[in-house]
């Protein structure tokens, strides 16, 4: 009857209606109803959507730990990489090897619902990169970034990443994409000087916007950026009007302090 604890236990702690966790695992009312009950027994993968949706390990929802209760070792287990993640990978059929989706900007906020689901993978763009940088034995996904937090990258530019399972091997300084439970697909560098506290600090490299902090309960993926691919390479700049107008105010800016030098002496 352990699993059917879990379930129950689970299901209330966070407020859900058997319909509710009915719709978010994809399965019947009723089903839910035999399985908190002891009457059913769930097939894997719906043990699989199981874990997703409450984000627990298999082993705590149906090895009689009580995943209600607090535990001390919760985040070093999902900072190492022990509570189970399943990440969904297209597999090309011919070679066997493991092909990189493509989450596009339209696709990030339906990434966030359906990026353990193997169907909305696979749904995706796929395609293989044959450069002699990037290794064929990690799994990979390239994200298309928005916005301009994270200048000189450009809104539209692509970044190609890798799959990080043990969050410890976060560097501080990095870039990295991170699927966060309130904000989805976010592209930051990381300060990982706070990990003892279950938490990890994200960084903008545009100045104006300020760091925030992460908890990993709410993390559900990281990925290392390793490269990136950006089509309009005049607008990084601003265009050539925008250097020179950019050089002349530094040269004012030098001239002004040398005067300013100059008097102080004289």
């Amino acid at each position: 009857m352990e699993l059917a604890n879990s379930l129950k236990s689970l299901r209330k702690k966070n407020g859900w209606t058997q319909q509710q966790l009915a719709d978010r695992v994809g399965v019947k009312r009723s089903l839910i109803g035999s399985y908190e009950e002891g009457r059913a027994e769930p097939k894997l993968e719906t043990l699989m959507a199981f874990s997703r949706v409450f984000q627990t390990s298999l082993d705590d929802l149906v090895g009689g730990t009580d995943p209600a209760s607090p535990s001390k070792d919760v985040d070093a287990e999902r900072l190492a990489g022990r509570k189970l993640r399943v990440l969904a990978v297209p597999i090309d059929p011919e070679s066997n090897r493991e092909r990189i989706s493509l989450v596009p900007v339209k696709a990030a906020a339906g990434y966030l619902g359906g990026y353990g689901d193997i169907d909305f993978v696979e749904a995706l763009p796929q395609f293989s990169l044959p450069i002699p940088e990037l290794s064929s034995e990690e799994t990979r996904r390239v994200f298309q970034i928005q916005g301009d937090s994270m200048l000189p990258f450009l809104p539209g530019s692509y970044v190609i990443s890798s799959y990080i399972q043990d969050w410890h091997s976060i560097k501080t300084g990095e870039l990295y994409v991170f699927l966060t439970q309130d904000q989805g697909v976010v592209f930051k560098r990381a300060s990982n000087h706070i990990l003892s506290s279950g938490e990890i600090e994200l960084i903008s490299d545009n100045p104006i916007y300020a760091p925030y902090r992460v908890h990993v309960e709410d993390l559900l993926e990281v990925w290392k950026v390793e490269g990136s691919i950006q089509w309009d390479l005049s607008a990084k700049f601003g265009g050539d009007d925008a250097v020179l107008n950019r050089l002349d105010a530094l040269q004012q800016e030098v001239r002004a302090l040398r005067t300013a030098l100059n008097q102080n002496v004289a």
